[in-house]
């Protein structure tokens, strides 16, 4: 299992999601917080200010500029007000930073660090210059921004920690039954899931849970059919297929026999083969997987020469050649029945095919192919061609219509790939890939 995919981890990943979400939150909160304590609340009261001190110089023109703890204030009076403003009150000198500034507001560095918010105003009296000291504009954002949000966020992970706590105690059944339904095999445990598993859930988990037990105990039957049946047929149908073959042997080899009744015979013989290749095929898909199968170390070479010898019997009435050409040999630990299968089926059907000329079986890097020159298959038959019990225009007797299906299906639970290619009139060529193998070259 993908650990990427687990519960825990989507699960996880959603509240890493979360706690991310809430950090970028608590940022754009002290963000907005600082913006609107110097956009809104600070320039608001900046000229609120100046236009109150204006009031003021309105009904006594000696008036002292603002001057507190956050804001300090300069006026620049005009020519009406500067006899009045010098002799009552001298003006404070405006600092050279502040001097010749456009009215408006004003974000200024000073050298020394500081950072001041500077409004200049033109009033009745002069122009009004009021600076404000933004330092203590971070550490209200700070006092009324920050801490706020701080305490929220600390609140929030604390209880995003006990739910995630709490949903992972939650899921941790269902995490336990899939670590042990992973583990259990039915192709190699003779026993299903215990009953007593669900007994230790509760809820929706003990429904799961009994509802896998009644599946693998269901599987584990079906498994059990399978063997049965494979171990029967594969006796039982054997036996009389045996019976005949070597009846129809001693009957051949008597001389007494005409040439009506060899005929017959032989067609018997070459129908017992046929059968005893289908049942060997039926029994190979009959299995649930190759796991079943005796592993060995084969020679494609020699498989192609038995399958070869086999099928000569179907070329005695024809003027065919069944030949193979091959520089190399192709070495795979692979089941040998299942290569025989498919092989030979290929081999069969061209022979069936095929009614003078060749079939050459040929073994190049790792590919063995079959090429006859006989009939062809048309391009509307071949779309069709892997179909069961399909059988295409012209198709010869004997045959059964699952030989190609079989080959296919063999070819995709074993992962050989097969390929099929044919000229109507002209022959056809059918490619078998054994991508695992190991190439050996002959010696001569």
């Amino acid at each position: 299992m993908d650990s990427s995919k687990s519960l825990q981890t989507r699960i996880s990943t959603v509240f890493i999601m979360q706690a991310v979400a809430i950090a970028c939150a608590t940022l754009l909160g002290i963000y907005a917080t600082a913006t609107v304590l110097e956009d809104v609340l600070i320039r608001r009261a900046l000229k609120d200010e100046a236009l109150h001190f204006a009031n003021i110089l309105e009904s006594n023109p000696a008036a002292s500029e603002p001057n507190t703890f956050n804001m300090q204030g300069y006026l620049t009076p005009n020519a009406a007000h500067q006899a009045a403003r010098h002799t009552q009150h001298p003006n404070r000198p405006i600092p050279d930073a502040f001097s010749g500034l456009a009215p408006g507001f004003h974000n200024l560095r000073l050298a020394r660090g500081d950072r001041p918010l500077v409004y200049v105003s033109d009033i009745a009296s002069g122009r009004l210059t009021l600076v404000f000291d933004q330092q203590n504009v971070g550490r209200l954002a700070l006092l009324f921004g920050l801490v706020p949000l701080v305490l929220v966020l600390v609140f929030i992970y604390v209880a995003s920690l006990v739910a995630y706590r709490l949903s992972k105690r939650a899921i941790s059944p269902i995490v336990w039954l899939a670590n042990e339904v992973k583990r259990w095999d039915p192709r190699t445990q003779s026993e299903s899931l215990p009953a007593e598993l669900s007994q230790q859930f509760e809820g929706e988990t003990q429904i799961l849970a009994d509802a896998l037990v009644s599946y693998s105990s269901r599987i584990n039957e079906l498994v059990e059919r399978e063997r049965t049946f494979t171990r029967d047929a594969s006796h039982e149908l054997r036996s009389p297929l045996t019976v005949i073959k070597l009846a129809v042997e001693m009957l051949l080899t008597d001389g007494a026999v005409d040439k009506f009744t060899e005929r017959n015979l032989r067609r018997i013989d070459s129908a017992s083969r046929d059968m005893e290749a289908l049942i060997e095929a039926f029994l190979l898909l009959a299995r649930d997987s190759g796991s079943g199968l005796e592993q060995e170390e084969l020679s494609v070479r020699t498989i192609i020469q038995d399958e070869i010898e086999s099928a000569q019997t179907l070329l005695r009435e024809k003027n065919v050649q069944l030949e193979l050409n091959c520089s190399s040999d192709l070495r795979i630990t692979a089941p040998g029945k299942v290569i025989g299968v498919m092989v030979g089926n290929l081999i069969r059907n061209a022979c069936r095919y095929t009614d003078q000329g060749h079939v050459r079986v040929s073994i190049e890097n790792k590919t063995v192919s079959i090429t006859d020159s006989g009939r062809g298959i048309s391009a509307q038959d071949m779309q069709q061609i892997f179909q069961p019990f399909f059988r295409g225009q012209g198709a010869a007797r004997g045959g059964h219509g699952v030989g190609l299906t079989i080959v296919r299906r063999l070819s995709d639970r074993f992962n050989w790939p097969v390929t099929l290619s044919s000229t109507l009139g002209v022959g056809t060529t059918a490619r078998i890939e054994f991508p695992s193998s190991e190439i050996i070259a002959l010696v001569d």
